[in-house]
């Protein structure tokens, strides 16, 4: 009750209801938007004009499932519109490796280092990646939210995964002492 009593006060302009949504939702909207941007610089850029968005959109919002959900697929389309016009997407190969999967050594694998690592993925391949995976997209979805074809969808996650893992092999490998 109270949540949709500030949501509404946000839909008639209330700057202090803004404040409030932002201080509340900020956090997890930033960790949306550093799974899809660049950079941490990129991500605060898009955390601010995702925030400017979700208040202008704000009276479509009709309490139909969570405003959390709504916030983030607001800023998700946000960011993603940023690489729709460029040539980002490109077909690597239509014969996808069945999925071997990674196993990684929670100990010696920290989360800012595979941020780091998702982060410095191309474009194509990081926007499918976060889509698909972290975010539970079909190939279906994301080719429609990419326009893009199925394939490349499948294809540029492929070669994602293939680059992560090995960025996190050489990193398992760096940090093994060696024994003489």
């Amino acid at each position: 009750m109270i949540l949709e009593q500030i949501i509404n006060d946000c839909k008639k302009g209330n700057t202090k209801a803004q404040e409030q949504i932002y201080k509340t939702l900020g956090p997890k909207i930033f960790a949306v938007c550093l799974k899809y941007s660049r950079s941490y610089e990129e991500a605060q850029d898009n955390l601010q004009e995702g925030f400017l968005l979700i208040f202008e959109k704000i009276d479509k919002y009709n309490f139909k499932g969570s405003f959390e959900g709504w916030c983030k697929r607001v800023v998700i389309n946000y960011v993603l519109q940023q690489y729709r016009n460029q040539s980002v997407f490109e077909i690597v190969s239509e014969n996808i490796a069945d999925d071997d999967g990674v196993e990684i050594d929670e100990e010696n694998i920290s989360l800012d280092f595979l941020t780091k690592i998702i982060q410095e993925l191309p474009d194509r391949y990081r926007l499918v990646f976060n889509l698909y995976v972290l975010d539970g997209y079909s190939h279906k979805e994301i080719s429609e939210m990419l326009d893009i074809n199925i394939g490349t969808s499948k294809s540029n996650l492929a070669r994602a995964k293939m680059i992560l893992k090995e960025k996190i092999e050489l990193n398992s490998n760096m940090s093994i002492p060696k024994v003489k």
